[in-house]
């Protein structure tokens, strides 16, 4: 399978065929631009249509190596061919989201050293879980202003893809405390000369389309690990 996301975040519609139908509702497609939950970011909505009928996407998971899509409506068959469409302003907060994590885990990882244990991307706030010892409100206003100072200088956020063994020899792309992901190819997210991270998300195209980024509370979720709920404006 084609997992069209990886190169092409701003993807919205493309031409699929359909090679999987398990219970006339679990569909798998040659190609997909939908986003399956995963990582911290939930999956994409959206549409399949195709001649004599048309389905809500409701759910997309990756199982077994597939990407498998959940509609609400039967009537796909093995060999159709559906014109896919994703829920846009959906899929572009997430995008906001995900980038702002990476600058904001970028700046707190470079000031004190610690990895993301945990998170979680919402449509209104997100969470990020650090391996912090300590945490207050004034750190935690140093490190706003300094993400939000990356973020208006437009820094562009591109993608490069490198073997795992590449991947080995830069420590500093794991960011996440479980390290990299097994898989033979690593996708690496570059903001600017800001940062480097492995990540197989969904990002914007710069980070001026993130907007304002404002912490919003903090909680104490053990002896070091603290988490960190903020919203973009």
């Amino acid at each position: 399978m084609d997992a069209l996301y990886l190169r092409d975040c701003y993807l919205k519609s493309w031409d699929a065929t359909v090679v999987k139908v398990t219970d006339g509702k679990y569909v798998v497609l040659d190609c997909t631009a939908f986003y399956p939950n995963s990582g911290g970011q939930p999956h994409d909505t959206g549409t399949m249509k195709w001649t004599g009928g048309t389905c809500n996407v409701v759910y997309v998971g990756k199982f077994g190596g597939e990407i498998s899509h959940e509609v609400d409506a039967p009537g796909l068959n093995v060999g159709d061919r559906v014109h896919c469409e994703i829920d846009w302003e959906r899929r572009h907060t997430h995008m906001r989201y995900h980038t702002a994590s990476h600058v904001l885990s970028g700046v707190i990882n470079r000031e004190t050293g610690a990895l993301i244990t945990g998170n979680q991307i919402a449509a209104d706030k997100t969470r990020l879980d650090f391996s912090l010892e300590s945490l207050d409100r004034e750190e935690l206003q140093e490190f706003e202003e300094e993400a939000n100072s990356i973020v208006d200088g437009e820094l562009p956020v591109e993608f490069e893809f490198i073997s795992h063994e590449e991947a080995l020899k830069k420590p500093h792309l794991a960011i996440l405390a479980k390290g990299l992901p097994e898989a033979e190819t690593i996708r690496v997210v570059r903001i600017g000369d800001f940062s480097e991270q492995a990540c197989g998300g969904t990002h914007l195209k710069n980070t001026k389309e993130i907007g304002k980024i404002r912490f919003v509370d903090f909680v104490n979720k053990g002896k070091e690990n603290r988490r960190i709920y903020f919203v973009l404006g």
